[in-house]
């Protein structure tokens, strides 16, 4: 197994594309594809990610001959790199590490990655598909997939446009003909069809341009309605899809990504795949119809002028094509900067009880307006680069024009060129514009087109939990819970818990103590199977968690958080989320025995008060005993209490526990607290210690060998009587 970052630094200090590789013992680095360094690791004691000013250094740490790390003197420089590199060389280090103090090899997950393996360029936040490398057209192909049933009317409303083009180049022919055969002096002599004097031939002639117009713009109205119905409803199915996929993200994958960032992909993202399919999409076959078809008929009018004409279309296209590379640039700067202002945004508004609290609006107006400056400098940036496309588009032109009149009106004074030719010619020209102007702006479209495409299948790809069972179980959980030497680590190469070997009896309550970061709340993740363990199993009525319906096993378990959330809405919906459907009479019960039915009565609108976004309308407490009411409502098998009654007062946190006393009986209770007197009447303690079970038993027993647990009890009564 081989584990590869880039690095960009030589040790000179130039620019170049290097690459660090460990595989087995063996650390490589190369740069520009010449490998410049290279050693066993059999010897080292750890990798050291160093930081200078504006740059970095890897260093190999050696070891003793008593096998400790050496001091300074023993450091080996491997390679610099810019303070671009620094994540990525970070994890690099971790994974090494890992192997040099476990013995165990991982790899580096990818989406812990800020920078492209293969080009070396930085990522986008919150995006592990470099979109310089990626093949773009599956991403399309893909796209046009997903549009299913709404082909049939986009093909439609595209077929309308080709229709639009073919009689639009009837004015120019029409008009031609007048003056040719109509108009000029020195044609009076011209034979005219069916008979026609001059007055009727210019009016059927009128008649002609108009019913053209009139037939052109029908085909536009009904193209215009077909392609717009199509995207609203593509836009509203992909919008569903994506908020669904979102809904069942793992917790990993949506740690990896703002709550802006993800909003933008539903919102955003979706509106601008709608805005292509009603605009841009349908255009594209149009447009290239037109810019065929004229360049046909400019070739039969007159192929010597046409020759002359013609080539400044691909040489304008040309020059516009060394632009394309660097507006994808641009655009992906922008939408960095557009994201970050989001998620400040949000922020901001979500913290603004605690923003105001501290008296922090300025310096959160800084924060804003710098984040808003950043997205206007680069906006800035965006528009100059179009500001200097639009004269070079504007020089081909001119240059069209000017040879038109140069050399088609000398034809004209030879007679080699009648009138009517130049001034279709003229006219057909301005056809040959419009898609040349269209074709400015579609690089700019097709980018960021592409780039919400991107981002909207990357979450779509995205691995669920529960979704991937091809018989999921329902079999009957009676809340007996088995951890079997389970490791996991939110990243493989470090490892939150080790070896966990833990046995809950249905309907017995265990405590869960231990310093922060002992892993008390990982293990309740694993439980809920938030996460998936690296290692071992986790087990539920003797049945393997990963083997449930993912959706019943939710069913058989509920939560109490210290930080309740509640969505806006009244207190009866928030209780009723437990269980979509209930009886009033169910839901004023389960109120009751979380001590929440005499404050709710006491509200203005009893049960139907709207408590607010976020329950702001509901003291800390009464939060807590509606959150306890809905896990009653959902009568679970197991029950997690997570912190349920610190940061209250002693009346409150008496209620609330008299409350969480009635919901615990005949189930399994698993509890973590933050004051270790609520776990007196514990069946079981169990002691965590570095993510390891270090001490289990009774409050009693574990008092008695004054160990990791009386530690803590000690030191918590010593906080008491000092408070």
């Amino acid at each position: 197994m081989a584990v590869t970052v880039p690095f960009d630094l030589t040790n000179s200090g130039e620019f170049c594309r290097g690459v660090l590789r460990w595989e087995g013992e063996t650390l490589t680095a190369s740069a520009n594809g010449v490998e410049f360094f290279r050693r066993e690791l059999g010897d080292a004691a750890e990798l050291l990610r160093q930081t200078d000013i504006g740059c970095g250094r890897l260093e190999i740490k050696l070891k003793t001959a008593d096998g400790s790390a050496s001091e300074a003197d023993g450091h080996i420089s491997v390679c610099r790199f810019s303070m671009s590199c620094i994540e990525d060389v970070g994890e690099f280090c971790k994974v090494v590490n890992h192997w040099i103090k476990q013995g165990e090899a991982t790899e580096i997950q990818e989406e812990d990655l800020r920078r492209c393996s293969k080009c070396g360029r930085n990522l986008l936040p919150g995006i592990r598909v470099c979109l310089f490398c990626t093949e773009k057209r599956a991403f399309w192909r893909r796209g046009w997939e997903l549009v299913g049933a709404m082909r049939v009317p986009l093909l439609v409303s595209t077929l309308m446009m080709m229709a639009l083009s073919l009689f639009r180049v009837v004015g120019p022919l029409l008009q031609r003909w007048l003056l040719d055969t109509v108009l000029v002096p020195g044609l009076k002599g011209a034979v005219l069809p069916f008979g026609w004097t001059p007055h009727k031939a210019l009016l059927w002639a009128g008649l002609g341009m108009a019913l053209s117009f009139v037939v052109c713009q029908m085909f536009l109205a009904g193209s215009n309605l077909l392609a717009k119905r199509s995207g609203s409803r593509f836009s509203d199915k992909l919008r569903r899809t994506v908020y669904d996929k979102v809904q069942n993200l793992t917790l990993s994958s949506m740690a990896r990504r703002s709550g802006g960032d993800l909003m933008k992909r539903i919102t955003r993202d979706t509106e601008e795949l709608r805005n292509f399919i009603n605009g841009m999409g349908r255009a594209v076959v149009e447009k290239t119809l037109m810019l065929l078809l004229v360049s046909g008929i400019l070739l039969a009018t007159n192929w010597k002028l046409a020759l002359c004409v013609i080539p400044t279309v691909p040489l304008t296209l040309v020059v516009l094509r060394r632009f394309w590379e660097t507006i994808i640039r641009v655009f992906e700067r922008q939408w960095v900067c557009s994201s970050r202002e989001t998620a400040v945004l949000r922020d901001i508004i979500k913290g603004i009880r605690v923003v105001k609290t501290f008296g922090t609006e300025a310096r959160e107006v800084e924060k804003f307006s710098g984040a808003s400056r950043r997205l206007t400098e680069a906006s800035i940036h965006t528009e100059r680069i179009w500001a200097l496309m639009g004269p070079v588009r504007m020089l081909s032109m001119c240059l069209g024009d000017i040879m038109v009149v140069a050399i088609g009106g000398r034809m004209v004074l030879r007679g080699t060129m009648s009138l009517g030719e130049l001034v279709q010619f003229t006219l057909f020209l301005g056809f040959l514009y419009e898609p040349l102007r269209w074709m400015c702006w579609f690089p700019r479209a097709l980018a960021e087109t592409t780039t919400s495409l991107i981002k909207i299948f990357e979450v779509l790809d995205e691995a669920t939990i529960g979704g991937d069972e091809k018989d999921p179980l329902r079999a009957p959980i009676d809340g007996g819970i088995v951890f079997e030497n389970v490791q996991f680590g939110y990243k493989s190469y470090e490892p939150v818990l080790r070896e966990i070997a833990l046995e809950i009896k249905p309907n017995e309550m265990v405590g869960l103590v231990g310093h922060s970061g002992a892993g008390k709340s990982t293990m309740i993740n694993l439980m809920l199977r938030l996460y998936e363990a690296n290692l071992g199993q986790v087990k539920i009525s003797g049945n393997d968690i990963r083997c449930y319906d993912y959706n019943y096993l939710r069913d058989h378990i509920g939560v109490v958080f210290q930080e309740t959330f509640l969505f806006s809405g009244t207190v009866y919906d928030n209780i009723a989320y437990a269980k979509p459907g209930a009886a009033f009479e169910e839901i004023m019960e389960a109120s009751r025995m979380a001590n929440a039915h005499e404050f709710i009565m006491k509200l203005p609108d009893g049960y139907n008060t709207v408590v607010g976004e976020d329950g702001h309308n509901l003291s800390g407490g009464e939060r807590q005993r509606v959150a306890i009411a809905r896990a009653v409502l959902k009568d679970p098998k197991i029950l997690i209490l997570d912190e349920a009654t610190s940061a209250l007062d002693p009346e409150t946190e008496s209620k609330i526990q008299q409350a969480l006393d009635r919901l615990m009986k005949n189930r399994t209770t698993v509890v973590i607290a933050h004051r270790l007197s609520t776990l007196r009447n514990a069946d079981r303690l169990v002691v965590l210690d570095q993510g390891r079970i270090a001490e289990q038993g009774s409050h009693r027993e574990l008092l008695e060998r004054k160990g990791i647990y009386y530690g803590l009890v000690m030191a918590q009564r010593q906080m008491q009587k000092r408070g």
